[in-house]
């Protein structure tokens, strides 16, 4: 039955609408822990495809911070908010519980329409189909620029540089910006322009501190990337801001820190050695394909990468928790701890493990045992879709407040000054709530989507599935269509290139 119970025809002629309106996007895009639902059913996720044995999550009560840090802790502390908006208790969302099935329908009328019937050809979402913008296999054409001495490993590597890269630049770029492909000539935005972008500049050596090697990334290579390098590599000028440029310079300064001395990322200081450490790892089962586990590459990726975040966020006993946020909707009782206050997302981190999987999985049919415990992204395109389907509105004191902050933000130079959309900084309430709330109801449409296309045991769609082919995609169209001008989401978040 799904999330609420159905409500006569109503959901079947709003989705017409909300379709109708998709329809007519100018978009290209052409993707190459249980909980149970109001009415009871289960809505547990595909169980993982390799089994192995799996550690159990840090015990808050012992190691808040390590609890916190960990990916068990997504899931399990968003859940808390998601409770409330299935009971419309929120405190700066209205839930219209009408909508739900609306909302699934609308994807699946967008899977259907890329995919049918071929639902099992849907790619993981991963950075690897931003690179192939436009119908071109800029990967693959990569992949065999490379001589044969180049082995399976070492091309891995390589990706694995680039991916990693790739994935921290790929902040939102804001509605201004766009690239110029100097390859093809043609002009991308957003995520498919930063794509592009990073591979042009990996490709040129902007990345590598060795010049007769420019297929790398290396500590030294970050080292000297200067803002003003970014910037002409980007092509940022005053015409064509990007927003956050200073932040991704501190980040990618930050990792090249991150990257020296390293356990995870070897001698040579490169991001794809982590595939010698996850392959030598104690907890990787080989056999006649490598088995690694995902509590392993979080832990890598957590441990890798934990100075690169702005030490001004989120603290539990000193330590710096990245991409983690109080929350006003989280419980409180007496005597609580100051971590249960915290929802943490790490969206940055999750992305990293959705993109840089592929290339693992394509090149050296390594598996992954744990994928299951990976959520959906809590990003402006996921929670965006829920917005512009109605299933969630923001009240009408925040929306007030919001757009406030949006004229204030009007005023900045390059800002946008159309079609105006609340706006908040990425650690406002409003916004944690909403991304909250994303995780649980992404969870939760996964289950009605794989029932109305009729997908059962092997053949549903994962999570990762439903939000390449699905809501990600169905987000950015419904933007389109409802923000022409801007085909910004129905909130705009001030982002410093660092979260989203």
């Amino acid at each position: 039955m799904g999330l609420f119970n159905r409500k006569g025809s109503k959901a079947t002629s709003d989705v017409d609408s909300v379709t109708s309106r998709a329809s007519r996007t100018t978009s290209n895009l052409q993707s190459p822990a249980p909980r149970k639902t109001m009415n009871g059913s289960s809505a547990a996720l595909p169980p993982p495809t390799f089994d192995a044995p799996l550690p159990p999550p840090p015990d808050p009560n012992h190691d808040p911070a390590a609890y916190l840090r960990s990916i068990y802790a997504v899931r399990e502390r968003s859940k808390y908010v998601h409770d409330k908006a299935k009971r419309n208790q929120l405190v700066h969302f209205d839930v219209d519980s009408s909508k739900f099935e609306e909302t699934a329908a609308y994807l699946v009328s967008i899977i259907k329409r890329d995919f049918a019937p071929n639902y099992h050809t849907i790619p993981a979402h991963g950075r690897w189909q931003h690179f192939e913008v436009g119908g071109r296999a800029r990967i693959d054409q990569l992949l065999t620029s490379w001589p044969s001495s180049v082995d399976a490993q070492e091309r891995t590597r390589r990706l694995l540089d680039l991916f990693l890269v790739s994935v921290l630049l790929d902040a939102g770029a804001g509605t201004q910006w766009s690239y110029k492909s100097k390859e093809s000539g043609k002009t991308y935005r957003r995520s498919e322009g930063l794509a592009v972008a990073s591979l042009e500049m990996f490709k040129a050596g902007y990345f590598s501190g060795d010049l007769t090697e420019p297929y790398q990334v290396n500590a030294a290579g970050l080292t000297r990337l200067s803002p003003g390098q970014l910037a002409i590599g980007l092509q940022v000028t005053d015409i064509n801001p990007i927003a956050g440029l200073e932040g991704r310079v501190g980040l990618l300064a930050r990792l090249a820190e991150a990257l020296e001395g390293s356990e995870y990322f070897g001698s040579s200081s490169r991001p794809g050695n982590l595939l010698d450490y996850l392959l030598s790892h104690p907890t990787t089962q080989t056999s006649t394909v490598s088995i690694i586990t995902i509590p392993t590459f979080w832990d890598a990726l957590t441990h890798g990468l934990a100075s690169i975040w702005p030490a001004s966020r989120t603290q539990i006993d000193g330590v710096s928790l990245g991409d983690a946020w109080p929350c006003s909707s989280m419980p409180s009782r007496p005597g609580s701890q100051p971590w249960e206050t915290i929802v943490p997302f790490h969206k940055l981190t999750q992305w990293l493990c959705y993109s840089l999987m592929t290339p693992m999985t394509r090149l050296l049919s390594i598996q992954f045992a744990g994928v299951e415990l990976l959520t959906g992204l809590p990003e402006y395109r996921n929670g965006g879709l829920l917005i512009d389907t109605g299933l969630v509105t923001l009240k009408a004191a925040d929306a007030k407040r919001g757009v406030d902050a949006y004229k204030h933000n009007a005023m900045v130079k390059g800002q946008p000054r159309m079609e105006v959309v609340p706006t908040f900084g990425a650690e406002d309430d409003v916004v944690v709530e909403w991304r909250a709330l994303t995780i649980g109801f992404l969870d939760d449409l996964l289950v009605e989507v794989n029932r109305m296309l009729k997908l059962e045991g092997s053949k549903k769609l994962s999570l990762a599935q439903m939000l390449e082919a699905g809501s990600w995609k169905g987000g950015r169209e419904l933007a389109e269509v409802s923000r022409p001008n801007t085909k910004q989401p129905p909130i705009m978040i001030l982002s410093d290139g660092t979260v989203f």
